[in-house]
């Protein structure tokens, strides 16, 4: 059997690993602050790859630097690449030591790049005899493919690959390995940033390629060619052509001081591996390695279950008082998803079962909807929507084991129980992606054995955690916030959800219809300003329109020409009538797209009700959020887009929609927790707020002073001062100058000292325990706030200032919805609490119970909790939600 030869692209695999990361950079932070995303993504590829492979000789080559001989020969040669990130730079060393401590060796070579140390090192490998697996994240490699070289490009990630041999890539490209270089010389590559030929794109260099089989057979037989203006091109820039034909061919002759004998693979070093992940907080990789203790006790036996049938119902009479329970529903949507099978147990016996429907037997119905039994769940909100899909209630839940992890660390709420067991050092479970597949190809395991071990270890892991993760939330004094907050609101929001809200159709298709008309008339005026017909939603047509024939101020741009996006737009609607035309085009399209056909799709044609889901256990803040569809972001700003609202109406005749909102409870809560006492007088007052601080910060002897546009200043401040906004910042968001701005924060914090301090004093308090929390003790963690980076430190800091705010708020809401569904049926009202948008909660009632809801309410949220101000709240009612009024 021939020997193995692995060899990376150090560089574009880390590139691919940073940006494939990047979404979890705020969890991929160890304690000292370095981000570890890339470092993570780098060392899933080397586990895939070196799984795969088992290589006999393996290589990391690395660039040595930007200047090479290629640089040397085309000075702008990779020119127009963005500069490195800090947070991916300072992952750079870590990488080499990882490669280093996993056996590899790491390798650069002054003057050239990667890819000539890779094509020197395959050719001695096909020369020598070995097999040879490229891994890289650029396609330019793949023409060092042979009929031993192998060249995998990664996609989606770093551990899923395209593997390209000189047979794949005629197939896939029509071309050869060696015709490729001649494919990038005609039409050029942007990432590199040399040109090409001017007008050839990859289509056209294939087939030139294709007929001529060479560049040099192209230029031989151009002559022949008939006239165009390609031919003009072609002819004009074979200069050009022939310059980049070099720059895309990989050497395969470096000078490398290295060769196969040096490089073999003698497996990792394990000692320098732990102290590695030690340094970088690599929990599950130590794990791995079997070098560290701690976490939940684990029942390290075989999993034992037992099948349930009609036969044998008897098992479970013989369960204790406290079960685990797992309904499983492996989509997302839960409230659609197929119940594909459920596992209850006790810790000494589990029962599973494929039949959902068993669960509606009278010695399961009772064993869940008795109030005597202790259960533990994955995601209480869950369960009970499916049970209820059933006929089954969920009549209480001790431990949730997503709730509870998610307090403990607001990064730790994958919707996966396997993914969040690893989280805390548990690895007894797989994840439903290694069980169930994923995209396409998810689904349930039609082999009972693994289908049911996953269940039974699923419930394990419930009870296994539960006792750790409820000593960590009484070590955090957060067990009263999940007892009292979190785990009864999972049953609000269950029932609310289950409840859903009525929308009429018709009034939406009669909105689309109208909708439909407005994006046509705009379409018109648009093309008449611009004096043709172009694609309005095409930046680049609509770019050439604007700053090209109308000669608008380019205000930014992007690698692929002028960048139309909504704040460029914004800054030139007072120079054209155009583009006031086309930012109103936009929204209405999207109102059309996204709201009008969007809302129409997922109207329950059983109810004709719309059921969203909340996330609770999303942000980092506390705040819910609603999906499936989100309809706390149905735009109001937009008239158009507060009609939508028309469509939701009560579900019965002579019945109301009703709404009760806090006022600015942000800045109530800000006033809190300052303590500042001109903030506190102004509300203690009744003030307006915004008025009040526009009186200060202008210096006005009266608010009778104070204009519309100093409001609307003010309120800015206030609002932006809580999250950090520079001087900078506020001056884009009021238009004016930047001296000026910073006139307005120097004067608001001179106003309110206790603000100033607060600002301060949190960023401190982030820095030395790593972490800050709201009224009720949510945590959240902010490792980012010692980065070296600039940018991320920044961030960390806003988030500081902010999350206790924010946070506080969205903790009030909460105890105000568990408070409003108990007073609910305690009074025998029939009223029903459907939404909660940010600050208000959107009810429907029978029109004679308003009168009590304008009581209740306002009663019941005002004092949710204890503020050094008082909470206001306000409230409206109306035959839609779109009518609601005082």
């Amino acid at each position: 059997m021939a020997k193995q030869l692995l060899l990376i692209d150090g560089n574009s695999i880390v590139f691919r690993a940073f940006f494939a990361m990047h979404n979890q950079m705020e969890k991929f932070t160890n304690q000292a602050g370095l981000h570890t995303a890339a470092i993570y993504g780098f060392k899933l590829m080397l586990d895939h790859i070196l799984k795969e492979v088992q290589p006999d000789a393996a290589l990391v080559a690395f660039d040595a630097g930007k200047t090479t001989f290629r640089t040397e020969k085309y000075a702008d040669y990779k020119g127009s690449r963005d500069k490195t990130p800090g947070e991916l730079v300072e992952q750079l060393p870590y990488v080499r030591k990882l490669v280093e401590a996993s056996g590899l060796h790491a390798y650069e070579l002054v003057n050239y790049e990667a890819d000539d140390i890779i094509g020197t090192l395959a050719k001695e490998g096909d020369q020598a005899g070995f097999e040879t697996m490229i891994v890289t994240g650029d396609r330019d490699l793949t023409q060092l493919a042979t009929d031993h070289t192998t060249v995998a490009v990664t996609k989606r990630g770093v551990t899923q690959t395209e593997e390209f041999t000189p047979a794949y890539m005629q197939e896939k490209l029509g071309v050869t390995p060696r015709q490729y270089i001649d494919v990038k010389a005609l039409m050029g590559d942007s990432s590199d940033n040399y040109p090409g030929v001017t007008k050839i794109g990859e289509k056209t260099a294939v087939s030139l390629i294709q007929e001529y089989g060479s560049l040099d057979g192209l230029y031989e037989n151009i002559a022949a060619m008939k006239k165009s203006k390609r031919k003009e091109n072609l002819i004009n820039e074979e200069k050009i052509a022939r310059e980049c034909q070099d720059l895309a061919t990989i050497r395969r002759d470096a000078p490398l001081a290295i060769g196969l004998k040096d490089i073999a693979y003698q497996g990792p070093d394990e000692a320098a591996l732990i102290d590695l992940y030690q340094e970088l907080d690599f929990k599950s990789f130590l794990k791995e390695l079997g070098a560290q203790e701690g976490g939940a006790q684990v029942d390290q036996a075989p999993i034992e279950y037992q099948v349930l049938d009609e036969d044998n119902m008897a098992l479970v009479d013989q369960l204790g008082a406290t079960v685990c329970f797992q309904l499983e529903m492996p989509d997302a949507n839960y409230h659609e998803s197929p119940l594909a099978g459920f596992v209850i147990g006790d810790g000494k016996r589990w029962l599973v079962s494929r039949n959902a429907d068993l669960l509606t037997t009278a010695p399961l119905k009772k064993l869940l909807e008795d109030p005597a039994v202790e259960r533990d769940v994955f995601n209480a909100k869950a369960q009970l929507v499916g049970l209820h899909r059933l006929g089954v209630d969920l009549a209480g839940v001790d431990f949730d084991l997503l709730l509870a992890s998610y307090l403990l660390n607001t990064s730790e709420n994958a919707n996966d129980l396997g993914v969040l067991a690893a989280a805390h050092d548990y690895h007894q479970v797989q994840t439903d992606e290694e069980v169930y597949g994923k995209g396409a190809k998810r689904a349930i395991p039609a082999d009972d054995e693994v289908f049911f071990t996953h269940l039974a270890k699923k419930a394990r892991a419930i009870r296994d955690l539960k006792e750790p993760l409820y000593q960590q939330l009484t070590d955090n004094e957060q067990l009263p916030l999940y007892e009292d907050i979190e785990r009864p609101l999972s049953a609000v929001l269950a029932h609310m959800e289950i409840t859903g809200i009525h929308v009429d159709a018709a009034t939406l298709k009669e909105m689309g219809s109208k909708l439909v008309e407005r994006e046509a008339e705009l379409e018109q005026a648009i093309y008449q300003e611009a004096g043709e017909e172009f694609n309005i939603n095409s930046p680049k047509q609509l770019g050439v329109i604007l700053f090209e024939k109308m000669k608008l101020p380019v205000i930014k741009k992007t690698k692929t020409g002028y960048s139309t996006a909504v704040d460029v737009l914004e800054k030139l609607a007072d120079r054209a009538p155009i583009v006031q035309d086309i930012l109103a085009y936009r929204q209405i399209s999207k109102l059309q797209s996204t709201y009008i056909t969007g809302l129409l799709k997922v109207i329950h044609q059983d109810d004709q009700k719309i059921h969203t889901r909340y996330l609770q256990t999303l942000t980092a803040t506390g705040r819910l959020s609603s999906v499936d569809p989100n309809l706390q972001n149905i735009p109001v700003r937009l008239e158009e887009g507060r009609q939508i609202r028309r469509a939701f109406t009560p579900s019965a005749p002579g019945w109301k929609i009703f709404s009760s909102d806090y006022s600015q409870v942000e800045l109530r809560v800000l006033a809190h927790v300052t303590g500042d006492k001109n903030m506190q007088a102004d509300f203690l007052a009744g003030k307006d707020i915004h008025a009040a601080t526009a009186k200060r910060i202008f210096h006005l002897q009266s608010e009778d002073e104070v204009t519309p546009n100093m409001r609307r200043q003010a309120k800015a401040v206030n609002f932006g001062i809580v999250y950090g906004i520079s001087d900078y910042g506020l001056a884009q968001n009021i238009h004016v100058s930047r001296p000026q701005a910073h006139e307005f924060i120097q004067s608001y914090f001179k106003e309110f000292p206790g603000v100033e301090k607060y600002v301060h004093d949190i960023v401190e308090l982030a820095k030395q325990q790593g972490y800050v929390e709201t009224l009720t003790h949510r945590r959240r963690y902010l490792p980012e706030i010692h980065a070296k980076s600039f940018t991320q430190r920044s961030f960390a800091e806003r988030m500081a200032m902010n999350t206790p705010i924010q946070g506080s708020a969205a903790d009030i809401i909460k105890i105000a919805m568990i408070r409003m569904e108990k007073a609910l049926k305690e009074r025998g009202l029939r009223a029903r609490m459907l939404l909660q948008i940010h600050d208000e909660l959107v009810f429907e009632a029978p029109e004679e119970e308003i009168a009590i809801l304008e009581e209740l309410v306002p009663s019941i949220m005002d004092s949710a909790v204890k503020l050094d101000v008082p909470l206001k709240v306000e409230s409206k009612s109306g035959a839609t939600w779109y009518d609601l009024k005082k």
